[in-house]
């Protein structure tokens, strides 16, 4: 398409967590008058309930793990010769920047780092030599995305990487869905508190320890329940462990969902009890759309964000203990169905992150 840019996202799926989900925002929201749009799912087998207009053409690789997708990947590359490539997690980044050598020489890659490096690196939960990709391959990208500026610096400590090709760039918004929201139906019933966390059902995201505060919420509040919208490998560890705290009646597994934001109407908490983590977009939206946050302090952008945020409550470590007394206080403070103005995050743009300007994607910009 002669006057376009030809740009090729990459995913592993659209079944995902929020590195997904801002993947297929911005696939949904880039002008299609000005870019030629291609997404690569890299372990789909097939592009049913995408959900993507009919300019951004998608490309179901089949592959069985990431890695093992290079050998399709590097041939869809050569068919469609993007003039940019954009890795939207790191481990996809990892493969791109892998097979660089063998790539169209006018080809430029982009990385999206989801997470804390470092935390990433630590939790071992990935493979040791995961250092060394972050040190050898990202220097190789013409540009790494980080979502706050406390996760670049982060990147710097365990990369060869020049300042000059990182970027702070928080995440979209997707304001129309959280609008749309605000005028549907509560999905909620019973009394509450109803505490709402979103994020993939992965060690990561801490949820087993939002199930034991729960228990301890409940002793105050003994109506309380919590929906989590997401799924991963730990669903059936988590309904076990459900059963086991006798809360399997007050814990709801919504699954994934393209739309999250339909269960902000009537929530009393969005939580987020993550280990580490980036700058998550689900909290955005839910700060976006004036609910009260309680969190863990997961990253120092997290925090820094977090810091002096009207109707938002930081607990003081990683830990169920914590979380309890984070969401105790916060339901102590607010009344129900409370939601906060917060100048910072409107259609117009916003502050995210301290010192760093948001783009929220609105329509075909």
């Amino acid at each position: 398409m002669p006057g376009k840019a030809r740009v090729l996202l990459l995913i592993p799926h659209l079944g995902g967590g929020g590195a997904e989900q801002v993947i297929a925002l911005l696939a949904r929201s880039l002008s299609a008058e000005k870019y030629d749009l291609h997404l690569a799912l890299l372990t789909a087998s097939g592009t049913e309930g995408t959900a993507l207009p009919a300019n951004v053409t998608v490309h179901a690789i089949g592959a069985r793990r990431v890695r093992t997708a290079a050998p399709g990947l590097l041939g869809l590359i050569w068919r469609i010769r993007p003039a940019i490539v954009l890795a939207g997690m790191a481990h996809v980044g990892f493969l791109v920047l892998l097979l660089r050598p063998l790539l169209p020489r006018a080809t430029r890659i982009l990385v999206r780092q989801n997470g804390t490096a470092s935390a990433i690196v630590a939790s071992g939960r990935v493979p040791r030599y995961t250092r060394l990709l972050y040190r050898w391959l990202f220097p190789h990208a013409e540009c790494v995305v980080c979502q706050s500026r406390a996760m670049a610096d982060d990147l710097l400590t365990i990369t060869n990487i020049s300042p000059e090709r990182l970027v702070v760039l928080p995440n979209p918004i997707d304001f129309a869905a959280i609008e749309s929201a605000a005028v549907a139906p509560s999905l909620w019933s019973g009394p509450g508190p109803h505490l709402l966390a979103v994020g993939r059902l992965a060690e990561e995201k801490g949820f087993e320890l939002l199930l034991d505060a729960l228990k301890t919420v409940r002793i105050q509040h003994p109506q309380a329940d919590l929906t989590i919208a997401g799924e991963g490998p730990l669903r059936e560890q988590l309904e076990r462990q459900a059963l086991e705290l006798g809360l399997d009646d007050a814990i709801h597994l919504a699954g994934h969902l393209d739309r999250p934001q339909r269960y902000f109407p009537g929530a009393t908490l969005f939580v987020l009890s993550s280990r580490h983590e980036g700058m998550p977009n689900a909290l955005l939206e839910a700060a976006a759309a004036g609910m009260p946050l309680v969190a863990t302090p997961a990253s120092g952008g997290l925090c820094e964000l977090l810091d002096a945020m009207p109707g938002a409550w930081l607990a003081a470590e990683v830990s169920a203990t914590a979380l309890s007394e984070a969401i105790l206080a916060a339901l102590e403070a607010i009344a129900p169905g409370e939601r906060f103005h917060r100048p910072g995050f409107n259609r117009a743009g916003s502050r995210p992150v301290a010192g760093e300007k948001n783009v929220p994607l609105e329509g075909n910009r």
